[in-house]
């Protein structure tokens, strides 16, 4: 059994030090899935929480209509059911393994509360952490209900750039080296991967943005 903390240089892994972690490596597991397999469903028990070693994992529910509502998708290095730190009892959503080899590392939320009574430093920024993600979450569904597809793809790429952005020295554009697929990113702002290719291309054509694969150049505005 190998520490979670190798994790170190990504997210919250960085806050806590890998010695602090050991007494503890006896309590964890790593789990695989396959691309589709459930973490966990709507209204399983939350006593969990859970860190992607390695994959991408989707977050999402269903609405009363039965169509799918995808709230994330995360990487490795991120954590995930989070909201059983806060006393959450049911889960309220679903996780959703979307790689054809998904790696999980779940801790037991005592495990978790030992950590954080040991480590205050620790334990801000969980917290700070979680307060981030229920406003980027606040944030994606406010898009969703007032913002048109091509508006959610404009401001969706400036979180991308946020995230995963650096500035090209020759240009002075942004390059953005992501990890999501065309069918995720549809997913995430809301419409169909037809649409959003259109959209992308009609981006493309207005020298607003480039794009190849994973990489997208976000074209610096001209004076």
């Amino acid at each position: 059994m190998k520490s979670i903390w190798f994790f170190e240089d990504v997210n919250l892994f960085s806050m806590l030090c890998p010695h602090k972690f050991k007494e503890y490596k006896a309590c964890h597991e790593f789990n695989h899935y396959k691309k589709q397999d459930y973490i966990y469903f709507e209204q399983d028990r939350s006593t969990k929480i859970y860190l992607i070693e390695k994959g991408k994992v989707k977050i999402g529910y269903y609405n009363q209509d039965g169509e799918e509502v995808v709230k994330s998708i995360l990487t490795k290095g991120e954590l995930f059911g989070e909201k059983a730190i806060l006393g959450e009892v049911q889960r309220n959503e679903f996780a959703q393994s979307i790689d054809k080899d998904t790696t999980i590392c779940q801790i037991g939320v005592e495990t978790m509360y030992d950590l954080m009574r040991k480590n205050t430093t620790f334990s801000f920024k969980v917290y700070k952490f979680i307060g981030f993600r229920f406003k980027k979450l606040e944030r994606r569904l406010q898009l969703l209900l007032f913002k048109d597809s091509k508006t959610r793809l404009l401001e969706f790429l400036q979180e991308l750039c946020e995230e995963f952005g650096y500035d090209c020295p020759k240009t002075g554009h942004k390059i953005i080296k992501h990890p999501y697929t065309q069918k995720d990113m549809a997913s995430l702002i809301g419409t169909s991967r037809p649409n959003l290719n259109v959209l992308l291309n009609e981006l493309k054509e207005e020298s607003v943005i480039d794009f190849h694969g994973k990489e997208i150049i976000l074209f610096k505005k001209s004076a």
